[in-house]
């Protein structure tokens, strides 16, 4: 099996894994209907870049914008476009349960949330 046959299987399975961005990739793919190819494409990256990017640790806590900065530098990605993905992916209740506890006790995602769509319905 060839190194690029390895990344290909290792990427696969980070689908799998909670925590790594191959579960989030998995999970936006399936709530936008999109394909791999779409994904790379959205993320500004190829197949094999967003092959390594999913063995990677999904970017969290208060060091969240540094590991996403990290990540874009690393694979030459535009920040906003990953935590496009990111912020798609944990407002859309990628992890059913933990979500809404993420945005109850605070309120700052639920409130965001709500915010985007008042701008976005048409004035009165």
């Amino acid at each position: 099996m060839s190194t690029l046959d390895w990344l290909t299987y290792a990427a696969k399975r980070s689908t799998t894994e909670h925590g790594l961005l191959g579960q989030v990739f998995a999970t936006y793919q399936s709530l936008e209907d999109c394909s791999r190819d779409a994904l790379a494409e959205e993320l500004g990256c190829d197949e094999q870049t967003l092959n390594m990017l999913s063995l990677c640790r999904r970017p969290s806590g208060d060091a969240f914008a540094e590991q996403v900065k990290m990540l874009c530098g690393r694979f030459g990605l535009e920040p906003f476009a990953l935590v496009n993905v990111l912020r798609q992916v944990e407002i859309m209740g990628s992890d059913s349960g933990e979500v809404e506890t993420r945005l109850h006790p605070t309120g700052t995602l639920q409130l965001a949330a709500r915010d985007r769509r008042k701008k976005d319905e048409p004035a009165t």
